[in-house]
């Protein structure tokens, strides 16, 4: 019995023997479709759409929880993203206009305002409630998997090449498509000599008493710079903010990423001259120091320090590299007042001396996970901080590698939202509507509607979707003109115009195209002065705050068009363009000075009446007239304007009224008009009678 077991224990041992060397290593590797990279916020859109089409994915996440960013970030736990719950508004399109923190999902309630009510939320609010957004939509997360290294796969499929990611046990993830949603964790460094003596904003004390009665010298002028200053306004004896740029106010630029009223308490010290300032100047260049007496001093009470348990700071000085005697960085003992810049300016502006300098200058991508072949580019602006992608966020020359969140932010910094969750969450949904066409054959989702009612649907779109409205000048509404009807596709990328058929599946008719963007204006005003605003529609075109525009082209523009659009302009320069003038309120449904100027600048591209008219217009025009407008043929004619009263359908059909063929069909009937416009009511088109 002993020996038919033997020898089928030894087959066995035989027969793996025969396996290929990386058996065991393919037998380690787990694959997936999609991976994302990163379970913050944009990793988690991505994966609820990702989910939502029932695709293969995985998330991958170092932590052991959802947005760990935001366990440390901001330092003073205060976030400045907007939590307005009260609108006065239940329309939930428009409530995301105002609430900067939730992410998308078909959940009406799956909002940040369920875990804290505040405007300015606690920062230890959002994992929470990130973690709920994972819990309730299901989404498939994999904690504790720390990427260490990513490499392109060197043999090419007909799918594509995909990638490979290895993690800190040596496991290999493999995938079609990598999703790099890393956010910015690396805090941003800058080297000059003395910059050991630099604290960083990622590990610097929040106990405001830590400062009690220091000079304080922080390096940036952002808004962590700020937070940190506002944290210690009332203990520390100085505060002075020091870097090349002057400081940029949010409300002034229109940028979220400059600083906020919220952090902006120091400004008020500064002007009103309590001690506090702001100065500017370049960080290479500068030094910071110990003079040679404090070192002394210092060295002379170690002991003491020592038996006490608590050091005590040297004073520290800021100078310049080239007032100094040697380059080599560590001649903190050797300063004299000849390498102080207070000696040969003795009303320079930083002279007097610190106990403590912070580095709050931001983060910036860790590309150092990313060998050779799967390296995303420096993007060009960003100060390189960022990765450099394309216009629809794939990785430049990583070809199935996008970049999602604040990463992606390079494509609008310093222009628009990007780089924050009420704005990506609108660019991943863009980014995910594009890979459904490019590995799925699914095209942007678009919205079939009558040219009667494209009025009507843009109204509604400038007054209440979100996408735009965040991603001012970044994703805007394309509207394929097909002569009766026309083709509604929201959110596109506008930089990726040029690569419209190959990205959204759809094709341009001779029609032309309109695109419906929400932008600033160019003047730059008082943001608080008079005049700063403009109210005469006849002047829209001058408007300064957001306000909608909407351009028409009979052909695509080309990347050539891009290139060489006008300075600050979203689009190349069209064959038509309108404003609408700026609202104070941002509702623009004003009979004359918006819906009427909408209209003519429609029926200026459609060469088409599209003035809306009551049923009793339309049936004197059908008795007078060979051709009807369109609105009557469209609506009138095919029972839309005729409620509910079918003695009068059926008299005016005998009476060979109606058109016959296609254009009788009822609204049932006719694909071309959806369920909900039908509900709607044409008439909403117009907001007046302008039945002359």
């Amino acid at each position: 019995m002993d020996s038919p077991i033997l020898l089928l224990l030894a087959l066995l041992v035989a027969l793996v023997q025969c396996f290929p060397d990386d058996y065991h290593s393919h037998n380690s590797t787990r694959h997936h479709d999609y991976c994302v990279l990163g379970a913050g916020p944009a990793g988690l859109q991505m994966g609820h759409f990702l989910s939502k089409s029932q695709r293969d994915y995985i998330i991958l996440e170092r932590n052991s929880g959802p947005g760990s960013f935001f366990n440390i970030y901001p330092r003073h736990r205060k976030l400045i993203s907007i939590n307005k719950i009260y609108t006065g508004r239940r329309n939930r399109e428009f409530n995301l206009r105002h609430d900067w923190n939730s992410l998308l999902s078909d959940r009406p309630d799956l909002l940040l305002q369920r875990v804290s009510r505040e405007l300015y939320p606690d920062a230890d609010s959002f994992p929470r409630y990130l973690s709920m957004y994972v819990k309730e939509l299901g989404l498939k997360v994999q904690y504790g998997v720390d990427i260490g290294k990513i490499r392109a796969s060197e043999s090419e499929s007909p799918r594509g090449r995909g990638y490979i990611l290895t993690d800190q046990h040596g496991l290999d993830y493999t995938c079609r498509v990598l999703l790099v949603s890393t956010g910015l964790w690396d805090p941003q460094k800058v080297q000059f000599e003395g910059s050991d003596l630099v604290e960083g904003y990622e590990s610097i004390p929040v106990d405001p008493e830590e400062y009690k009665d220091q000079a304080v010298l922080i390096l940036g002028k952002g808004n962590s710079a700020f937070e940190t200053a506002q944290s210690i306004l009332g203990r520390a004896s100085r505060i002075h903010l020091y870097s090349p740029s002057p400081v940029r106010l949010a409300w002034q630029t229109h940028y979220v990423g400059d600083l906020r009223a919220v952090n902006n308490e120091l400004l008020d010290t500064y002007q009103l001259k309590s001690l506090d300032g702001l100065v500017e100047g370049g960080l290479e260049d500068i030094a910071i120091v110990r003079n040679g007496e404090d070192e002394k001093k210092r060295s002379g009470r170690k002991k003491k320090c020592r038996s006490s348990g608590k050091e005590k700071r040297g004073k520290l000085f800021l100078t310049l590299a080239e007032l100094l005697d040697s380059s080599d960085g560590k001649n903190s003992s050797k300063v004299t007042a000849t390498n102080l810049p207070v000696y040969h300016n003795d009303n320079f502006s930083l002279r007097q001396p610190y106990d403590r300098v912070i580095r709050c200058l931001g983060f910036r991508f860790n590309f150092s996970i990313f060998d050779g072949s799967a390296r995303p580019p420096s993007s060009e602006g960003a100060r390189g901080r960022l990765p450099g992608v394309t216009a629809w966020y794939e990785g430049r020359g990583t070809p199935d590698l996008f970049v999602l969140g604040t990463a992606a932010h390079s494509r609008d910094y310093r222009s628009s939202a990007g780089g924050f969750i009420h704005g990506f969450r609108y660019t991943v949904r863009a980014v995910h509507r594009v890979l459904e066409l490019r590995y799925h054959n699914n095209s942007w989702p678009a919205i079939k509607l009558s040219i009667s009612q494209l009025q009507s649907w843009l109204l509604r779109r400038v007054n209440e979707a979100s996408g735009p409205y965040q991603m001012f000048g970044v994703l805007g509404d394309i509207i394929l003109l097909r002569g009766s009807h026309c083709e509604y596709l929201e959110e596109f990328p506008l930089q990726a115009l040029p690569q419209f058929s190959s990205l959204s599946g759809h094709q341009l008719s001779k029609h032309g195209l309109l695109v419906l963007v929400l932008q600033y204006g160019l003047n730059r005003t008082d943001s608080l002065g008079p005049g700063r605003a403009e109210s005469e529609w006849t002047r829209a075109w001058r408007s300064n705050f957001l306000h909608p525009v909407l351009y028409y082209y009979d052909k695509l523009p080309t990347k050539r068009d891009m290139r060489h659009r006008p300075v600050g302009w979203p689009l190349p320069r069209p064959k038509a363009v309108h404003h609408m003038i700026e609202d104070f309120l941002t509702e623009w449904d004003g009979p004359i000075s918006h819906s009427q100027p909408l209209r003519r600048f429609l029926e200026h591209c459609l060469h088409t009446d599209l003035r809306a008219f009551y049923a009793e217009s339309c049936f004197r025009f059908s008795l007078t007239n060979r051709k009807p407008p369109l609105f009557c043929r469209q609506g009138y004619l095919r029972k839309h304007g005729v409620v509910r009263n079918s003695q009068l359908w059926q008299h005016a059909h005998e009476a060979g009224l109606m058109l016959g063929g296609q254009d009788s069909a009822s609204p049932d009937t006719d694909p071309a008009f959806p369920d909900y416009l039908t509900r709607a009511g044409a008439s909403v088109s117009s907001a007046i009678n302008l039945d002359f």
